[in-house]
């Protein structure tokens, strides 16, 4: 009778101990994230609210890939730089040259036909570069800016690092392999050298070029364009971009107004994409996508239906909206004070699930250069102190910069 008891009594606290270790297998599933909302068929991925920053997908976001003609977003803003500058005008004409003719007449790359000896003005090159990605014509535009490749590669790398974008490899203005530049091409660099950036480095050139530059939209939004070859020649661009409203894959709330494909061997489809979704705007980069055209403009597609069906921008006034327990932080050796009130550095708009409301965001306050969650005096009105953390279902966290809305002076030693 013993060894029956003493049998069951083990059986039970085997039992026991299987549930607790399912119990805590099952806790543990809950404290990592929610899948993620998204899924691009791509070697990386990155998607921003352009104007909160907040990042609404990313995947391998941070490394550097081949990126091919989305590269020209970055001659655009060079260009459109130069001519606010006055140092380029639209209506200034540039003679075409062998080289450059060369170019736009090689059947293995995108373009329009440029004559050797003609002119054409830089409003018509930037157009055919951006409509049609002409490869021709963007060699010209660089060419006559800043006289060579090598030059004009640094007026790219120093627009870049305008745009917080400084860990890239910039070759040429094009986005073809150094080789494929001919006469133009850099000396002593490998002939398949192309430049290198990550889809975050992408969408934020992409940011600092829509916000610095608007008038970027008015030349990607066009759907056609004519191209005076000759004087007796013309010939109709139509824009690649399949996701501009009325073509075949436009989403369906929203609408899109850039900005940019490419396409080589080593760097495959790549795209950038922006528009406007509930009055925000959003940047999309996806790079080496799977399949075919139809496939990389599906995808795009889907994400900003998805995004328009499921989710929406939620306004944030103030710290109380999220929590009631985070509106004050503790100080360490204050004086006659031992907390201060804290407040938004801004008031940010966020993107949630429909069904989903900021309390359920799961707030939780992060010091800046501390483990703790106090303040060591003194502290300043209006200093950074740190941040709020927002876990949005779907989505990767949001941050949200927060202040001391109240100056504690330290505590005297005597």
């Amino acid at each position: 009778m013993k060894k029956v008891k003493s049998f069951f009594t083990k059986l039970l606290l085997v039992t026991a101990i299987i549930s607790v270790c399912l119990n805590g297998v099952g806790m543990f599933t809950k404290v990592h994230a929610d899948p993620l909302a998204f899924q691009m068929d791509a070697r990386a991925a990155y998607a921003i609210d352009a104007e909160s920053g907040q990042v609404l997908y990313q995947k391998n976001a941070t490394k550097r890939y081949p990126i091919a003609s989305v590269i020209k977003i970055l001659t655009l803003g060079v260009i459109l730089q130069d001519i606010r500058n006055h140092h380029l005008k639209w209506d200034q004409k540039i003679k075409i040259t062998p080289a450059v003719a060369k170019m736009a007449d090689d059947w293995h790359f995108s373009n329009v036909p440029l004559m050797n000896g003609e002119k054409y003005t830089v409003r018509q090159l930037v157009d055919s570069m951006m409509l049609v990605s002409a490869d021709g014509s963007t060699e010209a535009l660089a060419l006559a800016d800043a006289g060579s490749t090598a030059a004009f590669n640094k007026k790219m790398m120093a627009f870049a690092k305008k745009a917080g974008v400084t860990d890239i490899k910039i070759y040429n203005m094009i986005g073809l392999p150094n080789g494929d530049l001919g006469k133009h091409k850099l000396k002593g660099v490998d002939k398949d050298a192309e430049n290198l950036l990550s889809a975050k480095d992408v969408a934020l050139i992409s940011k600092y070029l829509v916000d610095e530059y608007p008038e970027t939209l008015d030349i990607t939004k066009q759907k056609f364009a004519n191209f005076d070859v000759t004087k007796d020649q013309q010939y109709l661009m139509t824009n690649v971009n399949a996701l501009l409203p009325q073509n075949g894959f436009a989403p369906k709330d929203g609408e899109i107004d850039g900005l940019k494909t490419g396409n080589t061997d080593r760097a495959g489809k790549c795209i950038v994409s922006t528009g406007t979704f509930a009055g925000r705007r959003i940047i999309l980069v996806a790079l080496h996508t799977k399949g075919d055209w139809n496939n990389q403009s599906k995808m795009q597609q889907d994400f900003y239906n998805k995004l328009s069906a499921e989710y929406q921008p939620v306004e944030i006034k103030k710290i109380s909206d999220l929590s009631t327990k985070l509106t004050s932080v503790k100080v360490k050796d204050g004086k006659n004070k031992n907390k201060t009130n804290i407040k938004l550095t801004k008031e940010p708009t966020v993107w949630l699930p429909k069904n989903m409301k900021l309390q359920a965001t799961q707030p939780t306050l992060k010091m800046y250069n501390s483990d703790q969650k106090q303040l060591t005096a003194p502290v300043k009105k209006g200093q950074k102190v740190g941040s709020i953390e927002l876990h949005i279902s779907g989505l990767p966290d949001f941050s949200i910069p927060v202040s001391a809305s109240q100056s504690v002076a330290k505590k005297s030693m005597f």
